[in-house]
C-alpha cells in the first residue's frame, strides 16, 4: 500500500501542471509508464495557440474554434480556455519554457514572440519552439518539478484499475448502499520493473494519460498512447463521450523505416502544398483555405486522392522556400527526413493520414471533475466540450494548461474528505498463473488495430461498423477470459484497453447518424439537426 495525497496517473503537460500546484498542498505520486519524459506531450511539435498578439483577439480565437468544431463545441468552455490561455502561458515561461522569438518589427526594436499559423486559425497565434514545442514543454515542467520535494514519480508503472467506493461495497454487501456517494479512492498499479501489482491510495486522482491512437494501425502517436484512462473510466462508471470523433493528422511521413513521426501542421502554416505524385496541387478542390483547411477536410481530401489514384501517399511541398528558413524553423522535422534520405529543401515530403488525437473522452467540466468525487480527468483523456466534432490545431496544449490549473485550483479550494473508513483490499491474483501463450495478446493487439483501420477510420459505412463492432464483441470475450486466468503484464493490460476504446469509438459512431466533423458516414454524408449540439454518450451498466 501506497498512499498520498494525490495520484496522477500520466506525466504529459496535464499531469505536470497538475502535480506542481498541489504540490503546495500535499505529497503527490505521478505514475508513468515509461520514463517520466514520454507522452504524446514530449511528441507534440506544432505549438500551443493563445492570444498574444494586437493583431488577434479572444473573439477570432474562439470562431475559429467554434467553426472546427462543427457544431458541437459548449461555447462557454471555449471562451474560457481561450480567455484563460495568455495568463498560463505566462506563467510557463516563468518555470523556464523557452518559446521561439524573432526580431521585433516595431520601431523599438527587440526581441517578440515568433507566431506561427496552422489549419483552420485566422491569424498567427500558435507560440512554439521551432518544431519540438512538446519536448521543450516537458524539459521546463520537469525541471520545475525535480525541485519539489513533495513529488515523487512512478517510472514504468501502469495503472490497472480505479479504486471506487462503489466497488468496495459490492465486494462487502453484495449490493450499493445508494445513500453513500461513489468516491475514487486510489487505483491498482501494475511495476513493471518488480512485476508486481502496488495499491495506490489516495483521496485525489488525476487521470491526465493522453489519448488512444495505438488503436489504430497508423498512428503520430507514441506506444504509450492505448487510451488506458477512458478503458478505466469506463469501466468503473463514468460517461464517455463523442469517441466517435478521432482526428487523422493529414500528413504522417510516409517511409518504410520511419515509425509514427508527425509532419507538423505547421509546414503548412509557412507555405507548404499538398499536391499529387505527379505534382498537381489538389486542395483547391475540396476547400477556399486549399492545404490550410481544417485536419478533417485535408485528411478526408488526402484519402480520397489516394483512392481515385491508387497512390500509396502524396506529397507535401516547401521547396519553394528558402532552405535557410526551411532548416531554422524545422530543424528537427529536417533532420529526420534527411536521415531517411529526403532533403526537405530540394524535395516533397511523402505523405499519409494517421490517427493523432481524440477529441472525445472522460466527460468532465471545465474544472475536470468527473461524476465520481475524488476523480478528475484533464486533457486529450478529457471531454469538456472544446474541441466539439474538430479539434482545431493546438488547442490541445492550451486546453492541458488551463483546465488542469483550474482542477488544482478547485481541488486546493475546497478541502478534499480523507479515505476514512474504506478498507482498501491488496490486489489479489488468486489462481491465475503465467500466461503460456502469449501469442494470443499480439494476434489480438494486431487483429484490433487492422480492423479499427479498415473499418472505423477516415471514412465509414453502418456496414463497416457493425462488422467492426461483431468481431471486437468476439475479441473482447477472449480478452476476458485471458485476463482472468493469468497473471497481468504491461502488453495485456494495454490490450484490454484498446478493446474497450475500440468498443467505445464503434459504439459512439454507431449512434451518430449523420457526418459531422471526424466522423464521415457514407450512409449519413449530411448533417443531421437533431444532432447539433448533442453529444454520443456511453455508460458502462452496472
Amino acid at each position: 500500500m501506497k498512499q498520498f495525497d494525490f495520484l496522477i496517473l500520466g506525466s504529459g503537460i496535464a499531469g505536470l501542471t497538475f502535480a506542481l500546484q498541489a504540490a503546495t498542498r500535499g505529497r503527490v505520486a505521478i505514475v508513468t509508464k515509461k520514463d517520466r519524459a514520454e507522452s504524446n506531450t514530449n511528441y507534440a511539435q506544432g505549438g500551443i495557440a493563445s492570444v498574444t498578439s494586437k493583431e488577434d483577439t479572444f473573439e477570432l480565437h474562439v470562431r475559429d474554434t467554434l467553426t472546427a468544431g462543427a457544431g458541437l463545441c459548449k461555447e462557454s468552455v471555449v471562451r474560457t480556455i481561450v480567455e484563460e490561455g495568455p495568463a498560463r502561458i505566462q506563467e510557463l515561461i516563468e518555470l523556464g519554457m523557452k518559446f521561439s522569438e524573432r526580431e521585433a518589427l516595431s520601431e523599438d526594436g527587440g526581441k517578440e514572440l515568433d507566431l506561427g499559423r496552422e489549419g483552420g486559425h485566422s491569424k498567427r497565434r500558435i507560440l512554439h519552439a521551432k518544431d519540438v514545442t512538446g519536448r521543450e514543454i516537458e524539459r521546463a515542467l520537469l525541471n520545475a518539478i525535480s525541485k519539489q520535494p513533495n513529488i515523487e514519480i512512478f517510472e514504468n508503472h501502469i495503472a490497472i484499475d480505479l479504486i471506487t467506493s462503489q466497488k468496495l461495497e459490492k465486494a462487502e454487501s453484495g449490493k450499493r448502499k445508494a445513500e453513500i456517494k461513489n468516491r475514487c479512492l486510489g487505483a491498482y498499479v501494475f511495476d513493471k520493473n518488480a512485476n508486481r501489482v502496488w495499491t495506490f491510495a489516495a483521496p485525489v486522482t488525476l487521470l491526465a494519460t493522453g489519448g488512444c491512437g495505438k488503436v489504430y494501425l497508423y498512428t503520430t502517436n507514441p506506444d504509450i498512447a492505448t487510451g488506458d484512462g477512458v478503458a478505466m473510466a469506463y469501466r468503473a462508471g463514468v460517461p464517455i463521450a463523442n469517441m466517435e470523433f478521432v482526428q487523422f493528422h493529414p500528413t504522417c511521413l510516409y517511409h518504410p523505416k520511419a515509425k509514427s513521426f508527425l509532419i507538423s501542421e505547421a509546414v503548412r502554416g509557412e507555405g507548404g502544398i499538398l499536391r499529387t505524385l505527379d505534382g498537381k496541387e489538389f486542395m483547391d478542390g475540396h476547400h477556399p483555405l486549399k492545404s490550410l483547411a481544417p485536419r478533417d477536410i485535408v485528411a478526408r481530401a488526402i484519402d480520397s486522392e489516394m483512392k481515385k489514384s491508387g497512390a500509396d501517399c502524396v506529397h507535401l511541398d516547401i521547396t519553394h522556400k528558402p532552405a535557410k528558413f526551411i532548416i531554422e524553423r524545422f530543424p528537427n522535422i529536417y533532420q529526420t527526413c534527411l536521415r531517411y534520405g529526403i532533403d526537405i529543401t530540394k524535395e516533397p515530403i511523402p505523405v499519409v493520414p494517421a490517427a493523432h488525437y481524440q477529441c472525445g473522452g472522460v466527460v468532465t467540466n471545465v474544472d475536470g471533475e468527473t461524476d465520481i468525487a475524488g476523480l478528475y480527468a484533464v486533457g486529450e483523456v478529457a471531454c469538456t466540450g472544446l474541441h466539439g466534432a474538430n479539434r482545431l490545431a493546438s488547442n490541445s496544449l492550451l486546453e492541458a494548461l488551463v483546465c488542469a490549473h483550474r482542477a488544482a485550483e478547485k481541488i486546493i479550494g475546497n478541502r478534499q474528505p480523507a479515505i476514512g473508513n474504506f478498507v482498501i483490499p491488496l490486489w489479489q491474483s488468486g489462481n491465475a498463473t503465467n500466461a503460456d501463450e502469449l501469442v494470443v495478446v499480439s494476434h489480438n493487439w494486431d487483429e484490433i488495430r487492422r480492423l479499427m483501420w479498415d473499418y472505423v477510420g477516415i471514412v465509414r459505412t453502418g456496414k463497416r461498423l457493425q462488422r467492426a463492432q461483431s468481431r471486437l464483441a468476439h475479441l473482447q470475450q477472449e480478452i476476458r477470459e485471458y485476463y482472468w486466468n493469468f497473471i497481468v503484464s504491461a502488453d495485456l493490460l494495454e490490450l484490454r484497453n484498446i478493446a474497450t476504446v475500440a468498443e467505445l469509438i464503434v459504439r459512439c459512431a454507431l449512434m451518430r447518424p449523420e457526418s459531422r466533423g471526424l466522423n464521415y458516414n457514407l450512409d449519413f454524408p449530411d448533417l443531421n439537426a437533431e444532432w447539433s449540439q448533442r453529444d454520443s454518450v456511453v455508460r458502462r451498466a452496472n
